[in-house]
């Protein structure tokens, strides 16, 4: 027998455990499926060694590179999703990115819907995942009212290098942080491991403490953990999903509601589209367009750091500062560069993960000397960019970065920034061809069904009863953190829904 609810939502990530958050309310019998467990609360939460060199909350599972090779991804299967290993930069898009951007390679395109639609619930998704900043200092601020709480204090050492970058001309302002209480005696306590580690004292703003606790909380939702959505299969029409197919504890479990929520990333959530080909969807569910899967984007991120062999940085939590005076034009051209935020702490053996020649009791003395950063500029969509799911189910990311010229100039100007600041050597590191982090666009949204997989509801065109909310619906990826335009649209299509569908059920 099938179990039998009125909306499944299949992930628990800033998508859907947003989503869960904001529809727990009407008494509808949600049921969200996780295909990971709980992260435990444990010391190995914030052991770099645990964490960067052992993978020890990682997948396992490999996917296939455009040249056919395995690589692991940066990809996390738990209860939050990857909110719980994020560094809580939430940014809002800026006002612009809604519209079409030219940049030195190509058009960044035109969103659906405009910056005023969005606003309001940037304004509640801010509340729900306490943001600390402060707007005004910013030059590429969109207008907005206050945030809903203060902003980070800068370290004394960030601090000073805050009025360094203004003594060059720079406007530093201060990062858009999701952290809960600092400074409470069971909040946040700022500390070095909070960028790609899970909070000990869930004192960290993501999805599971901000959204699926207190979702799973009511009577009418209900968490199924290691609950792996395998496809969903549709009624005799193929306009309606029917079913969910799970595979939980060696079993395969069938669910059936009215309405569904795919929220499982933007690489897993095209996967499961393409699994669920049939008859009437053979190319996969909601491919009409043909965009299913394509259009993936990633940002081009480098990691810097400033070294300086006899300045010890004495920073705990670094990571306050963003620089978005590139972000609409860079210097000596009218195309955007893009965006540089200060990042959490490099522990030795995260080092050891890129530079591996550097003698082993080298690495802990190097990183106490550095100052780090990360460059961030906007990844454009190309249809060839895509992901794909072979005859064995296995994902391939068939991924090149683009916009690379924008990219490489903001990697000088900040070289130069770094230098100006006094350190010696700047080092650089970036994923490439294999970055699975700020994924997006592979369901991109729109109003023209031949063009785009979902309409601005994020309802599919084809099928009457699926939703996908995560960052695959973003036509464009701009240049700063998706997070909070994620959980922006969830609450939008959550009112949607509430107001819509299932209205039409009770």
């Amino acid at each position: 027998m099938p179990h039998r609810f009125d909306l499944v939502i299949i992930g628990s990530g800033a998508g859907g455990g947003t989503m869960a958050r904001a529809l727990a309310s009407t008494g509808a019998r949600i049921l969200v499926l996780e295909r990971g467990g709980f992260v435990p609360r444990e010391p190995e939460n914030w052991d770099p060694t645990a964490v960067w060199k052992h993978l020890r909350y990682r997948t396992t599972e490999t996917w296939l590179d455009r040249r056919g090779r395995p690589f692991l991804p940066y990809t996390h299967y738990c209860v939050g999703g990857n909110t719980k290993f994020w560094g809580s930069v939430l940014y809002r898009l800026r006002k612009e990115d809604f519209g079409a951007v030219e940049h030195l390679d190509g058009v960044s395109p035109a969103w659906p819907i405009d910056y005023a639609t969005l606003e309001p619930y940037y304004e509640r998704a801010e509340r729900l995942y306490q943001v600390h900043g402060e707007a005004g200092h910013d030059p590429t601020d969109p207008p907005r009212g206050p945030y809903p709480h203060p902003p980070i204090p800068h370290a004394p050492q960030m601090a000073e290098t805050v009025t360094r970058l203004r003594e060059q001309g720079l406007h530093p302002s201060p990062l858009p942080l999701g952290l809960i209480d600092p400074g409470a005696p069971d909040g946040c306590i700022l500390c070095n491991t909070c960028n790609s580690f899970p909070c000990r004292r869930h004192a960290k703003s993501e999805a599971e403490v901000c959204c699926v606790r207190p979702a799973t909380g009511q009577e009418n939702v209900t968490l199924w953990t290691r609950a792996f959505a395998t496809r969903l299969l549709t009624g005799p029409t193929g306009r309606r999903i029917a079913t969910v197919e799970i595979e939980r504890d060696g079993e395969t479990l069938r669910v059936e509601a009215p309405l569904v929520v795919v929220a499982c990333g933007a690489v897993n959530s095209a996967a499961l589209l393409l699994r669920s080909a049939d008859e009437r969807h053979p190319d996969g569910l909601g491919n009409s367009s043909g965009l299913v899967g394509r259009r993936y984007m990633a940002h081009l991120a480098t990691m810097m750091q400033g070294f300086h062999p006899f300045r010890l940085n004495r920073a705990v939590f670094q990571k306050t500062v963003g620089i978005n005076d590139f972000y609409f034009a860079g210097p000596k051209t009218r195309y955007p560069l893009g965006q540089i935020q200060s990042q959490g702490r490099t522990h030795g053996v995260m080092g050891q993960t890129v530079v591996s020649w550097v003698p082993a009791g080298a690495y802990d003395v190097w990183m106490a000397r550095g100052i780090d950063w990360l460059a961030l500029s906007e990844d454009l969509p190309r249809p060839d960019n895509r992901v794909t799911v072979g005859a064995d189910g296995r994902i391939r990311l068939e991924y090149r970065p683009n916009n690379g010229r924008a990219h490489r100039r903001l990697v000088r100007k900040m070289r130069r920034i770094l230098r100006r600041l006094g350190y010696w050597l700047v080092m650089t590191h970036s994923h490439k061809t294999k970055n699975t982090t700020h994924q997006c666009g592979t369901l991109c949204f729109g109003t023209d069904p031949r063009a785009s997989v979902l309409d601005p509801f994020c309802r599919s065109h084809d099928v009457e009863n699926l939703f996908v909310v995560d960052a695959s619906f973003f036509p464009s990826s701009a240049a700063v953190n998706p997070g909070l335009t994620i959980a922006a649209q969830a609450l939008r299509v959550a009112d949607h829904i509430a107001e819509t569908e299932l209205r039409s059920l009770s």
